[in-house]
């Protein structure tokens, strides 16, 4: 199993950001466009522990694949973790922290995941899957950057 940890400032209140990445119509603005991210399951206003999102998506090779993940906790304005429930991924269980600090809010993510098919994904993993992970972040980091100027 892999695991990864990635920590950005973000200046602006706990309850915007908060609210910002509590919503899953915001993924779409932090996710490479080029992996072709849509939301297919319908948008709701709450969000909540047990609520499952659908999604599309094309990690390589302008595949489609199908994506569900549930949110499997929520501690308001603390923390969520959305877990997948069928997709690319044996495992897949994320975490997102937000923590108000002077002049805005520290995130933390903590991302365990595990690729299907024993060695032949663990080399996958190590040729592919580990970088575009790693990219999936760094864009997320810059847009971030974009939404919430300093």
């Amino acid at each position: 199993m892999q695991r990864l940890e990635y920590f950005q400032f973000v200046p602006a209140s706990l309850d915007i950001v908060w609210d910002f990445f509590s919503s899953p119509a915001n993924l779409s603005k932090i996710t490479p466009t080029k992996m072709g991210f849509q939301i297919t399951s319908p948008e709701q206003k709450d969000f909540y522990a047990g609520m499952f999102i659908t999604y599309k998506v094309s990690p390589a090779l302008g595949i489609k694949l199908d994506w569900v993940t549930e949110i499997t906790q929520i501690n308001n304005r603390k923390f969520f973790i959305d877990e997948q429930r069928r997709g690319p991924y044996s495992i897949w269980h994320h975490e997102h922290h937000f923590e108000e600090v002077k002049g805005g809010v520290q995130m933390h993510d903590i991302l365990y995941y595990t690729v299907p098919f024993g060695f032949i994904g663990n080399l996958a993993d190590l040729i592919f899957v580990s970088r575009k992970v790693k990219q999936i972040f760094a864009y997320r980091e810059k847009q971030i950057q974009v939404l919430f100027p300093k």
